[in-house]
């Protein structure tokens, strides 16, 4: 089973990777409030995206120390 996200690209400063900000939004048990939370993963990339842009990551195998995503499309553009 594949895991697939969407996020917002917040930067684009390294070759073929880049940083995903993935937005989740859960309700507290107790308080039953909204709570949003944002995790950042590195995505290997070869389509070209720049910062701002909504794009699909897709875990996959280790490709570096870090990078365990793939850019698969760019959905939209902010």
């Amino acid at each position: 089973m594949t895991h697939k996200k969407t996020g917002t690209v917040a930067s684009t400063n390294m070759q073929k990777t880049v940083i995903v900000s993935v937005e989740s939004r859960m309700r507290h048990p107790f308080y039953k409030k909204v709570v949003r939370s944002n995790k950042k993963f590195k995505a290997h990339c070869e389509i070209d995206v720049v910062v701002g842009d909504l794009v699909e990551i897709m875990e996959t195998r280790p490709i570096s120390k870090e990078v365990r995503f793939k850019v698969i499309s760019k959905v939209d553009k902010k």
